[in-house]
């Protein structure tokens, strides 16, 4: 339970700082989802970094929980997303790390539109 709630703190910081960011990046290039685009490379950098920290030496495993599950996952799930891809990597998947990436995007954009097509169906 204590993790849970851990989790859920980070996601409740994460996602008030993503909502923060997207409105600061609002119309500054009224072409491209710049606030979107900037969430998912903090995010990235950030659960890179402390994913690769050791434990101990001033960062606790309820820390390390915090900042990459909870912040980063409500901050941007991509930067999960990024980080599993790269263990998928290092562990040398190629096959799986392609179909999880490729399958992520195909599968993640079709049920987008399945979800829009059944928005519109039901309004």
């Amino acid at each position: 339970m204590k993790e849970f709630i851990i989790v859920g703190l980070g996601s409740f910081f994460g996602g008030g700082m993503r909502f923060l960011v997207s409105k600061l990046a609002q119309g500054v290039v009224p072409t491209f989802p710049l606030g979107t685009f900037l969430v998912n490379v903090i995010g990235c950098l950030i659960i890179g970094f402390v994913s690769s920290l050791p434990v101990g030496g001033g960062l606790s495993p309820q820390t390390k929980l915090f900042l990459t599950t909870g912040f980063c996952g409500g901050f941007t799930t991509f930067s999960t997303f990024m980080n599993e891809s790269s263990r998928l990597m290092e562990d040398g998947r190629f096959i799986v790390l392609a179909f999880y990436i490729l399958g992520s995007l195909a599968v993640g954009l079709l049920a987008v539109l399945v979800g829009q097509w059944l928005g519109k169906m039901v309004g």
